[in-house]
């Protein structure tokens, strides 16, 4: 069965979400900025949210975990929870 890791970033508004990723861009550390913006409980350890399966997310951050590439900042991606960035650690498929 596939699973993957993955660290996120949850803000209010797609605007906060595109700053972050632009300061991500520029050099800033994901971890960081996640400790100092996040919304989700998550954001006190850099965003890590673990190990998990499809299914045990929301669709809409399934769909870019178990698709998206590996490595990589995607967003803002909108939930009913707020705005995600999001970085896939690792997947297994």
């Amino acid at each position: 069965m596939a699973s993957a890791t993955a660290r996120h970033i949850l803000v209010d508004t797609e605007e906060q979400c595109e700053d972050i990723k632009v300061k991500i861009a520029d050099g800033a550390d994901f971890a960081d900025m996640a400790k100092e913006h996040s919304n989700c409980p998550s954001g006190k350890s850099g965003g890590d949210l673990g190990s998990f399966t499809p299914g045990q997310m929301v669709k809409e951050f399934d769909v870019v975990v178990f698709s998206e590439t590996v490595g990589v900042i995607h967003g803002p991606v909108k939930t009913q929870f707020g705005y995600h960035l999001i970085e896939i650690t690792s997947r297994v498929d």
